[in-house]
């Protein structure tokens, strides 16, 4: 049985400082909270916001989850609105069907594969440099798509094999007396990119560093095939899925924003 969970971290805390300046930190301490050791099951997570007063991470998990040490050490312990949530995602499985629309939210890292970077990462550089000894170069590399253009039309790409589909939204009526010339209005498909980020962090102190460029996409989403959605939701999109990428939610649409879960 699934569960969603949200966890609200205090940013003025040492150890919420630390986990929130490393996704591999972070990624650690949230596998640290499900009994079953080692882990073996998927994990999705998301920090969801990162301001100077709070962070809130979602995570979706298989078993039901302890998140009492990260609310000890970089929480609120019992205050008002400390605990976290920890909800059944079944009912949200079970509500898909096709052609049924939601709002969505995914932190996503879009990339792509090419033959050869033109401007490696210290990882690809360092393998760039074992390959040449070795002669071992026969695998592509993963580059990351650097504009917002490249990055929804990345996501716009992936839509039916995860089985939804991103409708165009609903634009804006002409003012009484303009003229449309019997056009239907469009205002492109209905997702935008809210925030773009780019995480640099070391998995070790003397290890390489890894950089991951990172998009949110919120919009609407219509259904299509929900047994490939239901897996979606289940398994992310995209990769780099232990840094915190590629949980999709989705939320009931409503005439005002809405909560995502």
């Amino acid at each position: 049985m699934p569960y969603l969970s949200k966890i609200a971290l205090n940013p003025r805390r040492r150890a919420a400082v630390a986990l929130l300046s490393s996704p591999h930190r972070l990624h650690a301490a949230i596998l640290s909270g499900l009994a079953v050791q080692p882990v073996t099951e998927r994990i999705l997570w998301r920090l969801d916001s990162n301001t100077p007063h709070r962070a809130e991470i979602l995570v979706l998990t298989d078993s039901r989850p302890s998140w009492a040490h990260l609310v000890d050490e970089a929480g609120w312990p019992g205050a008002d609105g400390g605990d976290p949530l920890i909800a059944d995602y079944t009912p949200l499985l079970e509500r898909l069907a096709r052609g049924r629309e939601f709002g969505f939210r995914l932190t996503a890292n879009p990339v792509q594969n090419i033959p050869r970077p033109s401007r490696p990462s210290e990882q690809q550089a360092a393998r760039l440099k074992d390959g040449a000894d070795n002669g071992s170069l026969q695998r592509g590399f993963r580059v990351a798509h650097r504009t917002a253009d490249q990055q929804l039309e990345w996501l716009l790409k992936r839509c039916e094999r995860h089985g939804f589909s991103i409708p165009d939204a609903t634009a804006t009526p002409p003012a009484p007396g303009l003229q449309t010339d019997g056009q239907e209005l469009s205002a492109g498909p209905a997702v935008t990119i809210v925030s773009r980020d780019i995480l640099r962090f070391r998995k070790r102190p003397d290890g390489p560093r890894v950089t991951l460029s990172t998009a949110t996409f919120e919009g609407r989403l219509r259904v299509t095939d929900p047994d490939t959605l239901r897996a979606s939701l289940l398994g992310g999109i995209g990769p780099a899925k232990g840094y915190g990428q590629g949980l999709l939610t989705l939320a009931p649409l409503r005439t005002t924003g809405a909560d995502h879960g």
